[in-house]
């Protein structure tokens, strides 16, 4: 317990909920500067050469259905997704130079 002008207050500490999720988390990418044809297929073949790959996604408006300019490519190991970030940061795909960093949970 802790005084705090006279009052006590009892302090616990909590274990990090999900940290299992923030470990995974090193495994997925954010990919942005998409060009709007690209899609999950051609994103997909561009990454695969750095490992196996669990789940792509192309983020696509929810009403016209094109392209946002952005995705998540997830990997089955860190390791896998660490060399992808090396080699593809600031590469061209369809034209585009992309920005790869891991993906932040929000």
């Amino acid at each position: 317990m802790q005084s705090l002008n006279g009052a006590f207050r009892l302090f616990r500490t909590i274990p990090l909920a999900g940290s299992l999720s923030v470990r995974n988390s090193c495994s997925k990418l954010f990919v942005g500067g998409l060009s709007y044809d690209t899609n999950e297929t051609v994103l997909k073949d561009a990454f695969e050469k750095h490992g196996e790959i669990i789940e792509v996604q192309v983020i696509c408006h929810h009403v016209s259905g094109k392209s946002r300019g952005y995705g998540f490519v997830r990997f089955a190991s860190e390791a896998a997704a660490n060399a992808a970030l090396k080699e593809m940061h600031s590469q061209v795909l369809d034209g585009r130079n992309i920005r790869v960093e891991y993906a932040h949970k929000g």
